[in-house]
């Protein structure tokens, strides 16, 4: 199977998964995400104790690729301090600018690697990167709150 092919069947897999596509019964903090040339939006909630990401879940619509991207992005930062999880943001938007091309380095994004081509097509980018923004935002605001 081409590499091509099995990241778009992990784009479709992770598009169709609802696990975490759903609302928090108890979550620290939720975050807005919009891309007006497009319409994607979602809302995402993160559940943080004791400086680790405990939960996290989004509810929105999209295309395929921004809700596979906020799926894919939620598998890898749960149980990460807040730390890792700006770590792991940077590293995404990293690869998606084509500034971390080391697949050694992004092979801690897991499934989100993926989305690595997404940067050949820059009508896509704001969908893949818009998850990963609305995140940073959260974790922000998280940062300020243990202040």
């Amino acid at each position: 199977m081409e590499m091509d092919q099995l990241y778009t069947e992990l784009i479709l897999e992770h598009n169709q998964d609802k696990r975490n596509k759903r609302l928090l019964d108890v979550f620290s903090t939720s975050e807005h995400g919009h891309n007006p040339s497009c319409g994607d939006d979602l809302t995402l909630q993160i559940d943080v104790k004791d400086n680790v990401v405990v939960e996290a879940a989004y509810t929105g619509s999209g295309c395929a690729i921004s809700q596979a991207s906020a799926s894919m992005m939620i598998d890898i930062i749960k149980g990460k301090t807040l730390d890792e999880a700006f770590r792991l943001v940077d590293l995404f938007l990293g690869m998606i600018k084509k500034e971390v091309t080391d697949d050694e380095e992004l092979e801690e994004l897991e499934d989100a690697i993926a989305l690595k081509n997404i940067s050949n097509m820059p009508a896509r980018v704001k969908c893949a990167v818009l998850a990963w923004h609305t995140l940073k935002e959260a974790l922000k605001k998280e940062e300020a709150k243990a202040k």
